[in-house]
């Protein structure tokens, strides 16, 4: 059974009803507020693109889970911990920490090197270090079974760092999801990506600064990686915090650092001023009442076990529309807080969300009367009244009539 609920939901609070979509210059985006789980804009979210040093977030997570493991399993890694420097990671280019073999470096130095420094190198030390089988391409198979357990479908790495290499890929949603686990699972390293300056060791001063435009601008942005290559374009796994909301975005495909300093700042603006949180239904509020079968009530309330919030746009006021579906009617007898059905609440421009219904109160199931209330009210709908049966004498004078 479906019953629409907008008078009843507006009776609660009113708010917005439209969400303007955002016109993005990246190629793919995906924009979440983390607060509320509600995705804001998806643009290509989910095809699989070559994700450059974004992809560096997931060889992070997995140092966290070595050296923070969440299941209870023992550390195999400490942040105190000194690893060598092999040939192969010593041969990256690009953005790296300049290390060398003779070189012996701690995982805490090698972490803020990822972070900050965006290094190939270290994010290779790192990977071999975790690897059952010692070696980067080993790492990349383990990255590629942990991003699918952790629901990120769209992910298969070839090294640990985003160098350009065939069938490395990463969607703009998984990257969403694992920025969102990063902040969620791992809050004593997540200050980790708001600095804005490592220097390793002195000799290099060309590679000491965080190149996430959006540090320092003041608008609440602590994270989280950028990412270039020629084949991905400029990147950018982003997030701020505004007073109790935090938002989380990715953009890629960008052509200039420019482009992606300008467009990452006009996510977050528009991601802050254009939607706010707002309290659509309180806990124990009946939004609806359900058909009882054979209880000694025939109806019982519907409701909310908590109260809910949803992220609405803040311009529009045109209301929300909600609906209540549940399976009826309800067989007694009936719990109170028993999960029934689901309220469907829906916002123009936004996905529609889905918390479940539980009824207001318990209903027994009825004695002798009730039964046998409901089975003449079964036989009434199944025959009805009996028809009228004409009579020769009713028959004789309808003839005499014509």
């Amino acid at each position: 059974m479906r019953t629409a609920l907008s008078a009843a939901i507006l009776a609660v609070t009113t708010v917005t009803a439209q969400a303007q979509a955002f016109d993005t210059r990246a190629t793919a985006a995906f924009v979440m507020d983390q607060t509320t789980g509600t995705v804001l804009l998806e643009k290509n979210a989910d095809e699989p693109l070559p994700p450059a040093s974004m992809s560096k977030l997931m060889t992070l997570y997995m140092a966290f889970e070595a050296i923070s493991p969440l299941n209870g399993q023992p550390a195999i890694l400490t942040a105190d911990d000194v690893l060598p420097v092999s040939q192969h990671c010593m041969n990256y280019t690009g953005s790296t920490m300049f290390l060398d073999t003779t070189d012996r470096v701690r995982v805490e130095d090698l972490l803020r090197g990822v972070i900050v420094l965006s290094g190939n190198d270290a994010s290779c030390v790192l990977a071999e270090a975790l690897s059952r089988n010692g070696t980067e391409a080993g790492f990349a198979q383990q990255m590629t079974t942990r991003a699918q357990q952790m629901g990120m479908m769209n992910s298969t790495f070839a090294n640990s760092n985003g160098w350009p290499a065939v069938g490395h890929r990463m969607s703009m949603r998984d990257l969403g999801i694992l920025a969102d686990r990063m902040i969620t699972d791992y809050p004593t390293f997540y200050p980790l990506f708001a600095e804005a300056e490592f220097d390793y060791d002195g000799e290099h001063p060309a590679n000491t600064r965080n190149r996430n435009p959006l540090l320092g601008l003041g608008i609440g942005a602590d994270g989280l990686k950028t990412g270039h290559t020629q084949e991905a374009g400029y990147g950018l796994v982003g997030s701020a915090k505004q007073g109790d909301r935090r938002v989380i975005f990715v953009i890629t495909g960008l052509q200039s650092t420019q482009a992606r300093a300008e467009e990452a700042e006009r996510i977050v603006n528009w991601a802050f001023r254009q939607f706010a949180e707002r309290e659509v239904v309180r806990a124990g509020s009946r939004l609806a009442e359900a058909d009882v079968w054979m209880g000694e009530q025939t109806t019982v309330g519907l409701t909310v076990a908590e109260d809910v919030s949803l992220l609405v746009p803040v311009l529009d006021q045109n209301g929300i529309n909600a609906e209540v579906i549940y399976n009826g009617p309800l067989e007694a007898p009936i719990e109170a807080g028993q999960e029934v059905g689901e309220l469907v609440i829906k916002l123009e421009g936004l996905p529609e969300a889905r918390m479940p219904l539980i009824t207001d109160a318990a209903v027994a199931q009825g004695g002798f009367e009730t039964r046998l209330r409901m089975a003449a009210q079964v036989l009434w709908q199944r025959f009805g009244p009996a028809p009228a049966v004409e009579t020769d004498g009713e028959a004789d004078a309808a003839e005499d009539a014509a």
